[in-house]
């Protein structure tokens, strides 16, 4: 790998680090086929480039390394949109220092709102795709308060809680980093375009990925490494005990990232892989709050004071005692009229409630009519 000073330029990574992009893409094929052992496949992203290319090349071993001998920056799909940043740069995420880290990256939204974001405290948010209300509410809130409170937040870009942490973000008016698993030409998925589009506009996307390169299934498992590296805290919010689903989390564990998760109903599935977390030592997080005092006892810089609440809604303290009453039924499990009745408040009062809770920005509307508590009580 080129020795480029380390006092070079804020963007436009070096050639070496740019032919380990091109290296990536074209060994594309053989690691989808070591994505069926995740422990295998961040070993071999590991190695250097020819021990990688001496391991899963095979047949095309020779030709790839001729290719590799030969290689020069412009052979890769350029985007003037698009900015590149390496470990020679200076802005280059600190903590992506480790031999098991990618040696550069692809920018969305500059190079230096990159080294702005992530010289800032970073916590990343993971969880589930498949989230439920609880979840969805759960990340969004988190990621409006702690982004409110000078901390960036970086999560994936695919569905459920990755979704709302940026959502939150954007509700604080600022930038969050998307750690995407294929090239940024090709990894957002046309219903999430308008999010990206928006998280690019106020922070970044990120990819080790050339531009065109799809990355399939090994590109998302290769992303963890970046969210689980990038942190000084990784929160799960909602999770299966699937591998996949807290396998983030565990990498960012063994990095030796402070691990915490939001506990959940223990008839969820949803919950299992939390409340697992939670039993084995992880910090619990019920709030932005809690998220920054695992910060600072990490030895962070202190954060301001965290403003949480969206604009326009009303302080849960500011409440007359009634609204104060049902706001918590609802979070105990109460969230539907009917349910509200059964526990013995007058219907007609239950929905005049709701719907002054709902106008005041402190419960929304979920699946199946049910609400939810904007922010934790």
């Amino acid at each position: 790998m080129s020795s480029v000073s380390a006092t070079a330029k804020l963007a436009g990574a070096c050639a070496g680090c740019l032919r380990r992009s091109w290296l990536l893409s074209s060994l594309s094929g053989p690691l989808e086929y070591c994505a069926r052992d995740r422990a295998r496949l961040l070993e071999l992203l590991a190695l250097p480039d020819r021990k990688l290319l001496e391991a899963v090349a095979g047949r095309r071993a020779a030709e790839l390394r001729a290719r590799y001998e030969r290689f020069r920056a412009d052979e890769l799909p350029h985007d003037p949109q698009l900015q590149s940043i390496c470990r020679h740069c200076r802005g280059y995420p600190r903590a992506l220092d480790g031999p098991a880290a990618p040696p550069m990256l692809h920018v969305a939204g500059g190079a230096a709102r990159l080294a702005k974001l992530t010289a800032a405290p970073v916590v990343t948010i993971l969880g589930s795709r498949a989230a439920s209300d609880y979840g969805v509410q759960m990340a969004r809130s988190l990621a409006r308060g702690l982004t409110a409170s000078g901390v960036t937040v970086a999560a994936s870009l695919t569905d459920g809680i990755a979704v709302a942490a940026h959502a939150g973000a954007l509700d604080a008016g600022a930038g969050s980093v998307a750690v995407m698993g294929a090239g940024l030409g090709v990894s957002c998925s046309p219903r999430r375009r308008s999010l990206y589009e928006r998280v690019t506009r106020e922070g970044c996307a990120v990819s080790e990925l050339p531009h065109d390169c799809a990355g399939r299934r090994w590109g998302l498992l290769a992303s963890e490494r970046i969210l689980a590296a990038l942190p000084s805290v990784a929160v799960v919010v909602e999770a299966d005990t699937s591998p996949g689903e807290v396998a983030a989390a565990r990498n960012a564990q063994a990095l030796g990232c402070t691990v915490a998760a939001v506990p959940g109903r223990v008839t969820s599935p949803l919950s299992r892989g939390t409340n697992a977390l939670l039993m084995a030592g992880a910090s619990l997080v019920r709030g932005p709050h809690d998220v920054l005092d695992l910060l600072y006892a990490a030895g962070e810089p202190q954060p301001r004071e965290q403003v949480s609440a969206p604009v326009g809604a009303t302080p849960q303290n500011d409440l007359r005692p009634g609204l104060r009453v049902i706001l918590e039924r609802v979070g105990a499990g109460c969230d539907t009229p009917d349910e509200l009745a059964r526990a013995g408040v007058e219907l007609s009062a239950a929905l005049l409630a709701l719907s002054e809770l709902e106008l005041t920005g402190l419960l929304v509307r979920g699946d199946g009519g049910r609400y939810l508590p904007r922010n934790p009580l």
